[in-house]
């Protein structure tokens, strides 16, 4: 099924299922109810039924651009105008070169970022052939080490948030589609249980912001779901890329707790059980956020 064809089907059963119930709540939480439309021929899911996973906590989940002011909504509209594209060309560049002591590029492995990396970002976290749960930035250096002979980029690096941007863009208008049964299970157990817990000075959780008061305002910020099918976004207020485990830093930070590392076993954790909030949404696929 298409993603407009799905995105229409969608849109219907909302309409059918729920209309005057869903209305009332994105009007109370000031949500916006205009269409995500990438260049006028992507289609983006951006409101959906919350999935099983979070009956009794969401009824309905929805993308963080819906919270946006208008004019940071219109940015991602089309790529002419997102801040984004500078650094997915940029990572473009680096996928044609070879790198290490190889002295393979991306493309010699994969083809164009459009044929080896459709789908890829949709089902980001996964457990790897080995049994470890990764993010894409680790299957990311796993190329750069064992297959061209290079060197480590660092998770919150100007080079690793352009590539995974760029692989992002290629899962545009797909489905959010992580795993999280058999072996992924227990981590997703975890994130769980990361989501729910109080951290900090201000013993907020995840969900103190963003399942039981999104919509409301922390002082001129809108909360969201928190939800990732975005990421890595452009962020106005950092004037550039950010990546899901920098996000998930700031946000702890913001409880004036000790924060876990970027790209540590408990963000992997909790990166799969927010994923998976997500479930029924887009990939967007280089988003912006304020």
């Amino acid at each position: 099924m298409t993603s407009r064809i799905r995105a229409t089907t969608l849109a219907v059963a909302l309409a059918c299922l729920a209309a005057p119930a869903l209305a009332d709540e994105m009007a109370d939480k000031q949500i916006s109810t205009e269409e995500l439309n990438i260049n006028g021929d992507t289609p983006i899911t951006t409101v959906a039924p919350a999935s099983e996973l979070l009956k009794g906590h969401l009824d309905t989940v929805y993308s963080g651009w819906l919270f946006r002011e208008a004019d940071t909504r219109q940015m991602e509209q089309d790529d002419f105008e997102n801040p984004n594209f500078v650094f997915v060309e940029q990572a473009q560049d680096v996928w044609n070169t070879a790198e290490g002591t190889v002295g393979k590029s991306c493309a010699d492995c994969h083809g164009t970022p459009e044929e080896g990396m459709k789908g890829v970002r949709a089902t980001m976290p996964k457990i790897n052939a080995g049994g470890d749960l990764w993010s894409l930035e680790d299957y990311v250096n796993d190329c750069r080490v064992t297959r061209m002979g290079a060197e480590k980029w660092k998770w919150n690096s100007p080079q690793m948030k352009n590539m995974t941007a760029l692989i992002s863009v290629q899962s545009r208008g797909m489905p959010v589609n992580v795993a999280i049964d058999g072996p992924a299970a227990p981590h997703w157990e975890k994130g769980k249980e990361m989501y729910y817990t109080r951290y900090g000075q201000l013993e907020l959780s995840c969900a103190s912001c963003h399942e039981q008061n999104y919509g409301n305002f922390i002082r001129a910020d809108h909360l969201s779901q928190g939800q990732v099918n975005g990421f890595p976004v452009y962020r106005l207020k950092d004037a550039g890329l950010v990546s899901i485990h920098q996000r998930f830093v700031g946000c702890i930070r913001d409880t004036r707790a000790e924060t876990f590392a970027a790209g540590s076993p408990e963000f992997h954790d909790l990166e799969l059980y927010v994923a998976s909030r997500g479930t029924g949404l887009d990939i967007e696929g280089a988003g912006v956020r304020p």
